[in-house]
């Protein structure tokens, strides 16, 4: 007998996004290149974007009645599976929209959630995405699970089916208990670990999502953590022990951040956030080659102080500059320039004048000013080491000048076993 093989279609979509207050349409256009990123991440293609001048959203459909009308019509049309909004959706918009529009209604924070569950790969992860999620659903259940699985179900996936809803709640309320006091263990253990790390200087690397962490995690530690031109390929931190020249310390690669990311979701990670909390460095990845690099410093800079870890020492790494692109300004133009106008060096002698932090600039891909980068972090581990042991000062005085590379020296550099994977 001869079978036949389907291939499953990707769901098709359009994006919905309003420019209010300050943001405007050509902001909000950028704002929807990266929801379109996470919406290819998800799994989904995107066939159209939809953007609406509003001085707030609609209270009932986000979106004014005539711009909802338009959406309607194409969704119609062109059959699309789905309609993805750049915001988060209150219960009743979300009850309005599916009148309206007949299909799958989601919204930024169910688009991350759904990239979150698909990525989880420990069980921990798993936990804290699934708890996230019964935090987000619980306010929003309508009179039967239908509802949920035709517009919560996230790209790809079926809600589980009908219950009433008071029964629905109950059940939430107990998953979501069960999950709290399962990631409660898990942080007692994970304190343990960091407990036990305490001795080693420890270094984490952060960032917004997407911007090389995993790369240079790699790079530096001679490990194989996922790296994918994907968002949110890690979200299991991962914790090695590095040695460079004679220096041991712990690198860890966490969870990237986003503009609008969901609160649920900090709240659910936060023993992985407190690895983040708890380093004595932090190695603040920004992607340069991005046209909106600085807005997504910011980003990552006000959820480190959400966090409560804007007091520790950052190290800013400008990685992808073999990426990096300008447009160079016609010397007759008598406008003023942008930051579009201004080419690397510029940047570099901006950046390097900021009294505030150390950076530098590398391509990890390319290994541009790699052994720059490893020198710079190998003197401020040793300025944290010595305060713990200063009677170590005569050992790392001279350490890095002694040889052009540790292995010239004879010293073993890159990994040196694991000092513990999150597994969950």
């Amino acid at each position: 007998m001869a079978y036949l093989i389907t291939k499953k279609t990707a769901e098709r979509a359009v994006l919905v996004g309003i420019a209010t207050g300050m943001v405007s349409v050509e902001k909000e256009s950028e704002y929807l290149d990266e929801l379109a990123f996470l919406a290819d991440t998800a799994g989904a293609v995107v066939e159209k974007r939809f953007i609406q001048k509003l001085d707030l959203p609609n209270g009932k459909y986000y979106i004014g009645s005539g711009k909802l009308e338009e959406v309607k019509t194409y969704v119609t049309a062109e059959k699309i599976d789905m309609v993805i909004f750049d915001d988060e959706l209150g219960p009743a918009q979300l009850r309005n929209l599916e009148g309206e529009l007949k299909c799958k209604i989601l919204d930024r924070t169910t688009l991350i959630l759904d990239i979150f569950a698909k990525h989880a790969r420990t069980a921990h992860a798993r936990t804290q995405v699934e708890l996230a999620q019964y935090q987000y659903l619980l306010p929003r259940l309508t009179r039967m699970w239908t509802h949920l699985s035709k517009q919560r179900g996230g790209v790809g996936m079926r809600g589980p089916g009908e219950k009433e809803i008071e029964t629905d709640r109950r059940v939430i309320h107990d998953k979501i208990a069960l999950l709290k006091s399962k990631l409660a263990e898990i942080d007692k253990q994970k304190v343990t670990q960091r407990k036990n790390r305490i001795a080693m200087v420890r270094v984490a690397l952060v960032g917004y999502t997407n911007v090389g962490k995993s790369t240079i995690m790699n790079l530096i530690s001679k490990s194989d953590v996922l790296a994918e031109n994907k968002l949110f390929a890690t979200l299991d931190t991962t914790v090695r022990k590095v040695v460079i020249g004679n220096l041991p310390f712990l690198l860890s690669d966490t969870v990237g951040f986003i503009r609008k990311l969901p609160h649920s979701l900090v709240e659910s990670f936060k023993s992985t956030l407190d690895e983040v909390r708890e380093s004595d460095i932090l190695l603040h990845v920004v992607d340069i080659s991005h046209p909106e690099f600085e807005e997504q410093l910011q980003v990552v800079q006000q959820t480190l102080s959400e966090i409560g870890a804007a007091d520790k020492k950052i190290i800013v790494v400008f990685n992808k500059i073999d990426a990096y692109t300008y447009e160079e300004k016609d010397p007759d133009d008598l406008s003023p320039a942008t930051k579009r106008n201004y080419s690397l060096e510029d940047l570099k002698k901006m950046w390097y004048a900021k009294e505030n932090a150390p950076c530098i600039f590398i391509s990890a891909a390319k290994k541009d000013n790699v052994e720059e980068f490893r020198q710079m972090l190998y003197e401020e581990v040793k300025k944290v080491h010595l305060t713990r042991y200063p009677y170590d000062k005569l050992l790392y005085e001279d350490a890095w000048t002694q040889a052009e590379d540790a292995e010239a020296a004879g010293w073993e550099t890159g990994v040196k076993g694991e000092e513990g994977r999150d597994e969950g």
